[in-house]
């Protein structure tokens, strides 16, 4: 028998971003108010948080603090249950490049590359699940949480973009996700991730500053004329996998890439 499809919304639901404030996190974030959520952002650089607050205006609580740092995710939580009675979801968006820090091709990177770039990919999103799943586990009505991986995790590009280090963790966020989402499946709680192609952010701007770059993109993900990805064109898939809509599905990655990965790039 068929049946009306269920309007995808957030009305009323408690989210909560950590790297929300630039990016694909504050195009997440107006999304989600859109959809009618009440929302918690969390991002650390000042010039992206007085952006974030008056893009975001009265309608999403903005606060500051490291995602490397564990008392962040924690206070993230605490404010959303405090300003709107429970949490609902998280999308966690914090990450980046650790090639200033020596991330790079395995054989050349320095222990400090991998240390920070593992710490700001993998362990900061440790400390915000830990933390949304505490708080799930104790409201006993279910949730949904949205890990940001990257086509790197399994489509590699050795020419443009070999920062080991950063595909490394990117993959183990997907391991994360594979594993949680199994344990936590009879409690009613969706762990599910992302995997973006090469999208216009802070992030990016070595990459689309570069014309070799953008005409290897543009062969790599040929959707739409080959386009650079925009941080829109995850807000569909961020509503879904943190709304209703989405109450079925767990432990899958959802390549919003433009084509990476099922093109070689080699080909026009």
């Amino acid at each position: 028998m068929l049946r009306t499809m269920d309007v995808i919304s957030l009305q009323d639901q408690s989210i909560v971003i950590i790297g929300g404030t630039s990016g694909l996190g504050l195009s997440g974030a107006l999304a989600c108010l859109n959809a009618g959520a009440n929302v918690v952002v969390a991002g650390r650089d000042d010039e992206y948080l007085e952006a974030a607050r008056t893009q975001l205006g009265n309608a999403a609580v903005v606060i500051s603090g490291d995602a490397m740092q564990p008392e962040l995710a924690q206070q993230a939580v605490e404010t959303a249950v405090e300003r709107f009675g429970a949490l609902h979801g998280l999308y966690h968006v914090a990450g980046g490049s650790g090639r200033r820090m020596g991330d790079g091709p395995l054989h050349e990177a320095s222990d400090e590359g991998w240390d920070y770039t593992l710490q700001l990919n993998l362990t900061s999103m440790f400390y915000s699940n830990r933390a949304a799943l505490k708080q799930l586990m104790k409201q006993q009505q279910g949730g949904a949480i949205l890990n940001l991986s990257s086509s790197l995790w399994d489509s590699p590009s050795p020419a443009f973009f070999s920062t080991h280090a950063y595909a490394t963790a990117k993959a183990a966020v997907v391991g994360m996700v594979r594993a949680t989402s199994a344990y936590y499946a009879p409690h009613d709680i969706r762990i599910n991730a992302l995997a973006p192609g090469l999208t216009e952010t802070p992030m990016s701007k070595r990459a689309f500053g570069d014309d070799e770059i953008m005409q290897f993109a543009a062969r790599r993900q040929p959707l739409q004329g080959g386009r650079g990805g925009q941080p829109s064109d995850l807000d569909a898939a961020v509503v879904y996998f943190l709304s209703d809509a989405s109450r079925y599905v767990t432990g899958q990655v959802l390549a919003v890439d433009g084509g990476w990965s099922v093109c070689d790039g080699e080909r026009a």
